[in-house]
């Protein structure tokens, strides 16, 4: 099957978005450089919307127009952060992922102007953030700070901390590394002090079904260890059918050994209640391990918590 002579690349056109489609044709000039691609960029919902994304589409507001743009044919392939795709339901009918790329640091990174870590800023900072992961598990871990509503890109959210809208801001570390912009990070935080979202640091590549020219050529820039880790993930987020404002953190890690593990977790919005879940696959292939951690938190109460938080008129039901 001869691989296809020009790929039309879709994306967000946030300059982050932007940074990662870029690192997708660098990977694929390197395995295929006879393949031009070019980039088709589309303003999404949550690009434009500043205000509460459950208002909206949820996380689905950061794929909906670049998903349309995909089937409708305007585009042959579409570069998606996996933590913004709704995991909740199937992916648009005739589209599958072709591929994860080699996963990038999951974790969360504290920007402080004046070089304070989390454990250090006084009581009533204000700290720039509108992800109700990271305000749940703020309240459970320093319940003296304060959170404050921070939408838009990372150049705006960093903007917005100059301007004096907050005292310190978290950002995911691997965006900030993609801009180029490591300089700015006073912190890093590990997981046990900040748990990731489920898909955090992976990006897919995402074609139409019938494609399979494209699917096969692309595939290549897939990583396997990536691959068994989202999978394990998305399927627990499936499981326990969390929507946009459920507090819902974890990830699964590979290790070099082979064995997969899968830990995750459920927040109250006000970090009052945790429910924790830890498992290793043994002989469990990914989506089983994210079916079985999904249970163990539904055995938890897990339903009714998610079902208590109030969903906005756009987050699925």
């Amino acid at each position: 099957m001869s691989a296809p002579e020009l790929i039309r690349i879709v994306s967000r056109d946030s300059p982050m978005a932007l940074a990662q489609v870029e690192r997708v044709r660098a990977e694929l000039a390197a395995l295929h450089p006879q393949i031009a691609t070019t980039v088709v960029p589309v303003k999404t919902t949550g690009d434009k919307w500043m205000g509460d994304l459950a208002q909206v589409e949820g996380k689905g507001a950061f794929t909906k127009e670049v998903d349309a743009a995909l089937v409708a044919g305007e585009a042959d392939l579409a570069v998606h952060c996996v933590k913004d795709v709704p995991a909740d339901r199937p992916l648009p009918a005739g589209t599958t992922f072709a591929a994860f790329l080699k996963r990038d640091d999951i974790r969360d990174a504290l920007i402080h102007p004046g070089g304070l870590s989390l454990d250090q800023l006084p009581p009533g900072a204000r700290i720039g953030t509108s992800s109700v992961r990271r305000i749940a598990q703020l309240a459970a871990s320093h319940p003296h700070l304060r959170c404050v509503p921070f939408r838009g890109n990372a150049n705006r959210r960093l903007d917005k901390l100059a301007s004096g809208e907050a005292d310190a801001l978290l950002l995911a570390a691997s965006g900030l590394e993609r801009i180029g912009r490591m300089d700015v990070i006073t912190e890093v935080l590990s997981p046990e002090q900040m748990m990731p979202p489920i898909g955090a640091g992976i990006l897919a590549l995402q074609c139409r079904e019938d494609d399979t020219a494209l699917i096969e050529t692309v595939s290549d820039l897939g990583h396997p260890d990536t691959h068994r880790e989202a999978t394990a993930e998305r399927m627990f987020l499936h499981v326990l059918q969390g929507h946009c404002n459920s507090p819902i953190a974890g990830y699964a890690k590979a290790e070099r050994s082979g064995e997969l593990s899968l830990r995750a977790c459920v927040f109250t919005p006000d970090g009052k209640t945790v429910l924790n879940a830890h498992e290793w696959a043994g002989r469990l292939d990914p989506a089983t391990l994210g079916t079985s951690v999904a249970v163990a938190l539904l055995r938890q109460g897990a339903r009714d918590l998610i079902d208590s938080i109030p969903h906005g008129p756009g987050c699925p039901a």
